[in-house]
């Protein structure tokens, strides 16, 4: 069965979702995002992906008194990005309740501290994030290329032990035009062992049965939840 994660972004405390990482196309959905959170451990969920927006483009972790409120009044396995940069972020963030973390721009300029922190935490608690664009990595919430392409970047990871990639196709996160299927059929085909959560333009159950059925393991939604057009207690029986 594709594991299933609910995503809550962040900025200025509030749940939001943004269109191709443009903070320009900004949709506030609640702000209160510890009663989406809550909601969604009511619903059945165990795990639940939080993206520190204003981390992204700040460089560095805002939204931790959030996480640390998630993390206190829910059960939830939370793994959270955005911002995490330095020492100080990934401790912040793992010491406010984060159960993994998820690390992108460090891991294409500064690959000897993903390493350190790979070696430190251990692959169980650190997700490789893969945000693309037209076949390349970007970096700092999406607003600048890398000269990285996509899947010499995850072997190099994965041949240092790297379990879990978030892989977010950029032109489709929060379209609801579906999700990249192709692309994530192209990484499962070169890296069958990994552990790959599929990210950006899930917009129906049937997108995540679409996922389910080319064999990707994990799924991130947001958007199609927050407009209503996923039906939850269908999802939750997907076998």
């Amino acid at each position: 069965m594709i594991e299933l994660i609910p995503a809550i972004d962040l900025i200025d405390g509030k749940c939001v979702r943004l269109t191709k990482g443009d903070y320009n196309q900004k949709k506030i959905y609640n702000e209160n995002p510890v009663e989406i959170a809550k909601g969604f451990e009511e619903m059945g969920f165990q795990r639940l992906h939080v993206v520190d927006l204003d981390g992204a483009r700040s460089k560095h972790i805002v939204n931790v008194d959030v996480l640390r409120a998630i993390t206190t009044e829910t059960h939830l396995t939370v793994d959270f990005g955005g911002g995490i940069k330095s020492e100080d972020d990934i401790e912040k963030a793992f010491a406010n309740g984060a159960s993994m973390v998820t690390i992108g721009s460090i891991a294409v300029t500064q690959p000897e501290l993903f390493l350190k922190w790979l070696d430190q935490y251990g692959a169980d608690k650190l997700i490789l994030g893969a945000d693309v664009k037209n076949g390349m990595i970007s970096i700092n919430g999406w607003k600048e290329d890398s000269a990285e392409q996509l899947l010499p970047f995850l072997k190099k990871y994965i041949d240092h032990g790297v379990k879990n990639v978030l892989c977010t196709e950029i032109s489709k996160d929060g379209t609801l035009q579906g999700p990249a299927l192709s692309l994530y059929r192209e990484i499962m085909a070169a890296y069958p062992q990994l552990h790959l959560i599929a990210s950006g333009g899930v917009s129906s159950n049937e997108d995540i049965i679409a996922l389910e059925q080319a064999s990707i393991p994990a799924v991130v939604f947001g958007k199609a939840f927050y407009e209503g057009r996923i039906n939850i207690p269908e999802l939750l029986t997907i076998k």
